[in-house]
């Protein structure tokens, strides 16, 4: 057999292709596969695509807090519950670029900016196409999250040079309505539709371990793998428990069902970046390794992810370092026979 050519049911007949017309059922088998086999079939796509020692750095920082008057039910920034967070008003251009600097200086390529709203006001983006330009001059790549866009608003922050737009589906479609009431999924899917047609590249994932079934979560990745073009960059977040959210007493996640995720992102998805986000704070090394070696090839790169903590940077680096990987675009220090 040719080393590009497999045929077991549930992976694409050559590593190169991207499909978007994965079915359920095969996502769902995907899902159901052994563990080694999956993670093999998950090197491999990943292989194929990227050098599978390179991870992308991000740092990710809110630029406005708190009082969002969505309900998630996962999030501590919901005006619906007492979680201790306040709301605060839009940062300063000239404090955002303080933090892009130093997030530069840091390691990291791509500088994301967060806001707690349900979708900005006209005159809010005034501050936040400041933002974006100022970021692209310090030479780090921009993204966004600002909530629900209509198309003017995407094409206003193309034209400031925004080169990607989060906005997460969270979860499956038949799950959407026992997390979120306040808006609809096809609410999301218009704005990511909004976002591309403004030629922005889309970062779009979800969370996992919010109570959800394994059938969600081949629901969530069938979703975004069936996307007409799939996201640029797929955030796999593993639930931060917050107290005062209606999420904060589940049962966690298992740690090798989220990494089971995560390969089925890989595998679905294959040019995709896949970002292990949300929750590594409570991820052991082992975890994030197998994340690692299940296809993700990103990282949040930072102390903080907007209210929730993330590992320091040193902590991360010595993880790289652990594990023989490189911020993206840097080159592997070579290593004698004898090192492996």
């Amino acid at each position: 057999m040719d080393d590009r050519t497999v045929s077991r049911e549930g992976e694409p007949h050559e590593l190169d292709t991207v499909r978007h017309d994965w079915t359920r059922q095969e996502v769902g088998a995907l899902f159901a596969l052994p563990f080694p086999e999956l993670i093999f079939r998950a090197q491999r796509i990943h292989r194929a695509h990227f050098d599978a020692t390179e991870v992308q750095m991000s740092t990710l920082i809110s630029i406005k807090t708190g009082g969002c008057p969505e309900d998630c039910a996962y999030c501590p920034q919901s005006a619906h519950y007492e979680t201790g967070v306040k709301a605060e008003k839009l940062m300063r251009v000239d404090a955002v670029m303080a933090e892009a600097r130093a997030a530069k200086s840091a390691g990291a390529s791509r500088f994301c900016m967060g806001a707690a709203w349900r979708e900005p006001k006209d005159r809010d983006l005034d501050q936040v196409c400041a933002m974006v330009e100022g970021v692209k001059a310090v030479g780090l790549e921009t993204c966004a999250t600002l909530g629900m866009l209509n198309e003017p608003q995407a094409r206003r922050l193309k034209a400031a040079g925004l080169d990607y737009y989060n906005h997460n589906l969270d979860t499956s479609p038949e799950y959407y309505g026992a997390i979120i009431t306040t808006r609809t999924y096809q609410d999301r899917l218009d704005t990511l539709t909004h976002v591309r047609e403004a030629g922005i590249r889309v970062c779009c994932g979800g969370i996992v371990g919010m109570g959800e079934s394994v059938d969600d979560r081949v629901g969530m990745i069938a979703t975004l793998a069936t996307l007409p073009v799939h996201p640029e960059s797929v955030p796999i977040n593993m639930l931060v428990k917050v107290e005062g959210t209606p999420l904060a007493r589940g049962e966690a996640i298992d740690p090798i069902d989220f990494v089971r995720t995560i390969a089925a992102a890989r595998i679905t998805m294959p040019r995709s970046v896949v970002r292990l986000s949300a929750g590594r704070e409570d991820m052991s090394v082992e975890t994030q390794a197998l994340c690692f070696l299940a296809g993700a090839n990103s990282i949040f790169y930072g102390p903080r992810l907007l209210t929730t903590p993330n590992p320091e940077r040193d902590r991360d680096l010595h993880l790289l370092d652990k594990l023989g990987l490189v911020p993206m675009g840097e080159t592997a220090p070579a290593r004698s026979a004898d090192s492996f």
